[in-house]
């Protein structure tokens, strides 16, 4: 009889890990992926909730659209608007499931003297991230706010985020966007350099709406075919952010374990990093409104198109 029974328990576990669906998943090294670390610390150890899964982290946007136009990944934690370009190029192959991050991107200062967007008027202004969302994100606060770029505030370009920290240290007046965790990273290096303003609350303030960095993303034909794999999906990706929120030590340590960021990085910026999983009509809602103002100053800046219902993956 226990042979009998162990038999069972050995077929009923091979069956399991026949019907348990292989899913890729593709992610950018940063606040993008830090939801995702419990989940991917968890699929080392088997399959969850009934999906197998493999991980690819990867530093630019740039590795990430190739694996998805080929389709050598199912899902993707990818910049918000890029959602959308990618829809318009792919003729529609591609729908939003969630979003994954908020706003992270900061106004730090070399000093102590802005405390208002107003403040920061005749002052120039260090930031990366030209022709993508922190230009947007950046000139739409600036001229809600009543500054004119060029006029009452300058905008310097740099090609990388260390190039900002590093105009920062070499001005004591300076001021910089940062990205966290390199906001977080650039504070560790000089400890005059401090948080003045946090873009997301002035945006929340001046648009009404949250201020969006990271979606996730789905091939359509793999979620068609796929459904009840997707919706495991999500479930665990919220287990997974649930965790990131409730043991952030944790997940510092998770998050440096998968070469995110380093763990004493994280530690200090996941509170800023605004990590949360947002679907269905609310995220809807939210990334067809951001997307509606990236699309009024730069119809380039979603693909040339706000993209259609389908875009959207609602579960329904």
């Amino acid at each position: 009889m226990k042979k009998f029974i162990a038999y069972i328990m050995v077929l009923l576990i091979a069956v399991t890990a026949l019907s348990a669906a292989d899913v890729a998943v593709a992610a950018l090294r940063g606040p993008t992926a830090m939801g995702m670390v419990y989940m991917m610390n968890e699929s080392e150890k088997g399959s969850v909730n009934g999906n197998n899964y493999t991980f690819q982290l990867e530093g630019a946007a740039d590795a990430v659209v190739p694996l998805v136009v080929k389709g050598d990944v199912d899902i993707a934690a990818i910049p918000g608007n890029l959602s959308s370009v990618l829809y318009a190029r792919t003729n529609g192959e591609v729908e939003v499931v969630a979003i994954n991050t908020l706003g992270v991107l900061y106004i730090v200062e070399n000093g102590n003297s802005v405390n208002s967007v107003e403040d920061l008027r005749g002052r120039t202004i260090y930031s990366a991230g030209k022709g993508a969302t922190p230009e947007y994100a950046l000139q739409y606060v600036l001229s809600s706010s009543g500054l004119e770029v060029g006029k009452d505030v300058f905008i310097e370009w740099k090609s990388e985020h260390a190039e900002c920290v590093a105009a920062l240290n070499a001005d004591p007046d300076g001021v910089a966007m940062l990205p966290q965790p390199f906001a977080t990273t650039a504070m560790m290096s000089n400890p005059d350099i401090r948080i003045a303003l946090d873009l997301n609350d002035i945006w929340e303030e001046n648009v009404g709406s949250v201020l969006i960095t990271g979606v996730t993303i789905a091939r359509r034909d793999w979620a068609d075919e796929n459904p009840e794999a997707l919706r495991a999906f999500l479930e665990s990706y919220k287990d997974s952010v649930d965790y990131t929120s409730a043991d952030p030590d944790g997940a510092a340590a998770l998050i440096g374990k998968y070469g995110i960021v380093p763990e004493k990085v994280a530690a200090s910026a996941l509170p800023y990093c605004q990590v949360t999983l947002i679907t269905g009509e609310e995220m809807k809602e939210a990334l067809s409104e951001y997307l509606g103002i990236l699309f009024a100053q730069n119809p380039q800046s979603v693909g040339g198109a706000l993209p259609g219902e389908d875009f959207y993956y609602t579960g329904e």
